[in-house]
């Protein structure tokens, strides 16, 4: 009977280890996360017209409030165009840093409350779950998407810094 738990014992821990690897060989920094979502085509583009996309790699943590491909459409006619431009690189960073504050801010974290947040950009957005979620004017489609350096929450409106 002692042998029979201890290969019991044995498999699980085998089991356990498998999965830890599974799980830690899965894991996705926030730019291969919102590669992998598919609905961030544009996003990612202009991170990486930015030069943002290794600090979005990097450590962090990070929130970011990512505007999916939707969102970008609603921008006037020219307006993503004229931002992906090399000598408007300053601005395209302003905007992607002024959807991205340092630290992980989950909704259990803002669960019935109104708060700023100051973003990469130095800006100020203003968080607000009292009735849904909403960052400044934009509502969060998707919340608590997990990264291993971060959360994403998918927004529908592109965040315009002051």
């Amino acid at each position: 009977m002692f042998t029979s738990s201890r290969k019991v014992v044995s498999s699980l821990l085998l089991v356990s280890a498998l999965s830890i690897t599974a799980m830690t060989a899965n894991a996705a920094d926030i730019v291969d996360t919102a590669a992998e979502a598919g609905e961030f085509n544009t996003l990612i583009a202009a991170i990486q017209a930015a030069g943002l996309e290794d600090t979005l790699r990097g450590e962090g943590p990070f929130t970011v409030f990512a505007p999916n491909d939707a969102a970008f459409a609603k921008l006037p006619d020219g307006t993503l165009e004229n931002l992906l431009l090399p000598e408007n690189r300053e601005q395209l960073t302003d905007l992607l840093t002024y959807h991205v504050a340092s630290g992980r801010i989950s909704t259990t974290n803002i669960s019935g409350a109104i708060m700023s947040v100051v973003t990469l950009q130095g800006g100020l957005l203003l968080v607000r779950s009292t009735d849904g979620f909403i960052i400044n004017e934009s509502g969060i489609v998707a919340a608590d998407i997990a990264a291993d350096n971060g959360v994403i929450h998918v927004i529908d409106t592109v965040l315009l810094p002051q």
